[in-house]
């Protein structure tokens, strides 16, 4: 199987070229595509690619991985994810890794996250995909830690049925001093909420505050990163309710003019 190494930071991020470096030493066949600028926040977005001329991009070295394959892509992830799916880097991927993202991506923020949206594209596109993060205090995170998880997530998933999507968030430890690993919930926050301070003119301020005042769910997983567990939380992405009610509902009162 052929893996994709994307994330939302930028193909030149530290994070990712610790993740690469790990997929590849365990003996992957590893290509990366990743946006040549920052997308943090893009979600599953791919831009106006049917308005353009086509998707700029550029080839690029990552240090010990001289022989792999590195993009540059002007989109987002989800572009990264598409492209290489449909053959625009050479063989289509098979699996779709995305990280280390410096900052947790936890509760139900992770609908905003560009690390989060290139794996559920990938789902939408047939394949599984690993999301993982690692928090990040004031020195440089624990890299090495997020990517030792996710190579261990990746030997699971390549046995699990395509489109299985999950997302790992590790605190910022040591892996010796991480306290274990556990499933876990959304939590209602993630480790970080925004926040309105002032509106000027045409300005909106906004604020990125840690949630540590806020009284968590236990088992969910911005309340086990706090207390310095891996939490690893099953994910799904775009399908049609079960609810059959709601439906129905609305046809009949849609049907009536």
């Amino acid at each position: 199987m052929r893996v994709l190494v994307t994330n939302d930071d930028g193909v030149g991020a530290p994070g990712l070229a610790v993740l690469a470096r790990a997929l590849r030493a365990e003996g992957h066949d590893i290509v990366v595509a990743a946006p040549l600028a920052d997308f943090s926040g893009s979600s599953a977005a791919i831009g106006p690619v049917h308005l353009t001329n086509g998707v700029t991009f550029e080839e690029v070295t990552i240090d010990g991985l001289e022989d792999v394959p590195v993009y540059g892509l002007d989109g987002p992830p989800a572009l990264a994810v598409l492209s290489t799916r449909l053959g625009g880097f050479g063989a289509p991927a098979d699996l779709v890794v995305s990280g280390v993202n410096p900052g947790n991506n936890t509760g139900r923020a992770v609908l905003h996250s560009g690390t989060v949206g290139a794996v559920l594209s990938a789902a939408n596109f047939g394949m599984s995909g690993v999301a993982v993060s690692v928090g990040w205090n004031d020195d440089e995170p624990e890299f090495a830690t997020g990517a030792a998880v996710a190579v261990a997530a990746v030997a699971w998933i390549l046995g699990a049925p395509a489109g299985t999507v999950v997302n790992i968030n590790a605190p910022d430890l040591p892996l010796d001093q991480v306290r274990g690993i556990r499933p876990a919930t959304l939590a209602p926050f993630g480790t970080v909420r925004t926040t309105f301070v002032d509106a000027g003119e045409g300005r909106l301020e906004l604020e990125m505050k840690e949630t540590t005042d806020v009284e968590l769910p236990p088992g969910s997983d911005t309340a086990l990163v706090r207390d310095g567990y891996v939490a690893v939380t099953a994910l799904v992405g775009v399908r049609a309710t079960d609810d059959q009610g709601v439906t129905t509902a609305i046809v009949e009162r849609l049907s009536r003019g």
